[in-house]
């Protein structure tokens, strides 16, 4: 598995000023949100601990709340700006827990939590790290759920981009099966894959970049490109999105990720350990 590495302060940083105004602009993030917790309907589980990883503004906390009112839910974010605006979720007596922490060092004990839920975040870490530290806080007969972002998320800026210079501008994002591959070196059995194709429409370049602006979602490579960013390089670059004008619109495609997996009832020390992969593709409709 190769991908860029990130720059983890600047994602830390950029989440942290976005905190305000993330809300106002976070449509996709809702949508993929909603349909990930649905599909908690299907799982036969009662928790006594949630984990909401990667729980940024705490989007998902109310629904956690309401679905599993005997457990304790924990919010989990490395920015405290997002943590500050999650706080505020919640009954008055009821508040979540929020924890200021990396998904790559779980500030919590072995087995300490029955369920993981994480949406949107896992594009932003070391993902065999996030998932090693998944599998050690989750008890025997956890789970695991998920949402990422696959490769050919922002693919259409991505190729304005690479005709206007060979810099790296856009943020890197996992393979499909790389994502398979490690949650089975994570040790995870019963590992369910399958990927949506989502998409927002804009009128201009700019509104698209404003957006990606106020999310937070920089692009965080340490190759990226220092400084501001040239009057005559944008102009390029809206000339090069304008292939993908459809209908008077600019596309940006969006490669949702939808996983969940299981940790182990019982350990095996077996060097074939039995691991059940499944990917469903999507359609082209």
């Amino acid at each position: 598995m190769t991908t860029a590495v990130i720059d983890k302060l600047r994602v830390r940083r950029s989440f942290d000023r976005a905190a305000t105004e993330y809300d106002a602009v976070a449509v996709l993030q809702r949508e993929i949100a909603n349909r990930l917790l649905e599909r908690l309907d299907y799982v036969r589980l009662e928790p006594q601990r949630v984990l909401d990883l990667g729980a940024g503004t705490g989007y998902a906390l109310d629904a956690l709340q309401r679905r599993y009112r005997k457990a304790r839910i924990i919010a989990v974010d490395f920015a405290h700006g997002m943590l500050l605006q999650a706080r505020r979720r919640g009954s008055w007596w009821r508040r979540p827990l929020c924890v200021c922490a990396d998904a790559e060092a779980l500030p919590f004990s072995d087995g300490a939590v029955d369920l993981i839920v994480s949406n949107a975040t896992l594009q932003w870490c070391d993902l065999p790290l996030a998932l090693a530290e998944c599998r050690r806080v989750l008890r025997p007969g956890g789970l695991l759920m998920f949402t990422t972002f696959g490769r050919d998320t922002l693919i259409e800026l991505r190729q304005a981009w690479s005709a206007v210079d060979g810099d790296s501008h856009v943020s890197p994002f996992l393979d499909l099966h790389d994502i398979g591959d490690a949650l089975v070196q994570a040790r995870f059995t019963d590992a369910v894959i399958d990927v949506e194709r989502l998409q927002l429409t804009y009128a201009a370049v700019r509104d698209l970049m404003l957006d990606l602006k106020t999310l937070g979602a920089h692009n965080a490579t340490l190759t990226r490109p220092r400084g501001l960013t040239g009057r005559t390089r944008v102009l390029a670059l809206e000339q090069a999105y304008e292939i993908h004008r459809s209908d008077g619109r600019l596309p940006a495609s969006y490669e949702v990720v939808y996983g969940h997996a299981w940790i182990p009832e019982t350990t095996v020390k077996t060097d074939q350990q039995r691991v059940q992969f499944s990917c469903r593709l999507p359609t082209d409709n």
